[in-house]
């Protein structure tokens, strides 16, 4: 298990955070064996689809050079038109080829890491031309395990090749006696046969491959307990910083709701436990609204302030726990709690116009 200098290992999967960075860096899960088995497949499957097409111009060119070679005279201006002649029949046949090899080469990398460009790999980095860590990197797991695929690959395709042509061992002698045009669809049978054989290994190859670079990468990115912990600080902030600002906020609503108590109608009690102020102005309000509400030493300082200010405790605990769990500060009281507060609300006037 890789370790951090300060010893501790790497178990913690790698955040979204650190997974873009190392992207902007051009780090990225990818296997070089994807493109390379997609573009000889692709080459092979166009190569056969157009193996018709091809045949005949090829043949095309033949009859045309070899036809006419006695009347082609050997001046400077006939070769730069053979030259020319050559290319333009030499893109007609590739070109399809090529075409296709390009884009399939550039499919094979978008659909493993989508759109990315990066010259971070780019730039000049003295510890790649340091001999010391050189020769680390020839001799290192990664080098060792490149080497062991490449054999492997290669002793495969070997086995694949060999045992194709074992099987059509026996039809060989029989084409001393067929025409040259026989003999060429026969070697092309085999041949196509060998090389879809050999690609279809290569694409089951590059399929593990990309998995195992796929392991191997977010193995390299998992990170320590201590760098999630930094990592959520410079993210979300410091924790400790965080709840302060926290609880400076809940001081500052608690304190200004505090002020309006004064102004309330009417405090609504548990009677010890909960205290909820309740203001009603028919000019400027549709139904009350609560302006303070606390539970415990809150409640208490609501009580407090509001016999300082002379704004009648009513004690009501259904009516209490129910405004205290639905209605926040601010808040109108609900329809379902109408009559009851109107009935509170009733009361308190009339003990004022007695008061009065």
């Amino acid at each position: 298990m890789a370790e951090e200098s300060s010893g501790q290992e790497k178990t913690e999967e790698p955040t979204s955070r650190r997974l873009a960075e190392a992207r902007k860096k051009g780090d990225v899960a990818k296997s070089m064996e994807v493109p390379s088995a997609a573009v000889l497949l692709a080459a092979l499957i166009t190569i056969y689809a157009l193996s018709g097409y091809m045949v005949e111009n090829f043949s095309a060119l033949l009859r045309h050079y070899l036809g006419n070679l006695h009347t082609v005279e050997i001046i400077p201006d006939n070769m730069v038109m053979m030259v020319r002649e050559g290319m333009f029949f030499s893109m007609k046949l590739t070109g399809p080829v090529m075409a296709v090899v390009i884009l399939v080469a550039l499919l094979a990398n978008y659909a493993q890491v989508g759109v990315l460009f990066s010259t971070e790999k780019l730039a000049p980095k003295l510890s790649k031309i340091d001999p010391i860590q050189g020769v680390a990197r020839m001799f290192s797991m990664q080098t060792l395990a490149n080497t062991v695929k490449s054999i492997a690959k290669v002793m495969i395709i070997a086995y694949v090749a060999y045992s194709e042509v074992l099987d059509v061992l026996p039809e060989i002698p029989p084409l001393m006696d067929q025409s040259p045009g026989q003999i060429m669809t026969f070697i092309g049978r085999v041949s196509f046969w060998i090389f879809l054989k050999s690609v279809l290994v290569i694409v089951i190859l590059a399929a593990f491959d990309y998995v195992f670079q796929k392991w191997q990468f977010m193995k390299k990115m998992k990170m320590t307990k201590q760098e999630v912990k930094e990592e959520a600080k410079q993210t979300e902030g410091d924790p400790q910083v965080k709840g302060r600002i926290r609880a400076i906020q809940m001081e500052m609503a608690r304190r200004r709701m505090m002020e309006e108590v004064p102004s309330a109608d009417v405090v609504i009690t548990n009677p010890t436990r909960l205290s909820i102020a309740l203001k009603y102005d028919s000019a400027s309000m549709t139904s009350p609204t609560i302006v303070a509400k606390g539970a415990g030493v809150i409640a208490q300082r609501i009580r407090e302030i509001a016999m300082e200010h002379n704004v009648p405790l009513v004690e009501d605990k259904p009516l209490a726990q129910a405004l205290y769990k639905t209605v926040e500060v601010g808040e109108t009281v609900p329809e379902n709690l109408y009559q009851a507060v109107a009935e509170v609300l009733a009361y308190v006037y009339s003990q004022k116009r007695k008061a009065a």
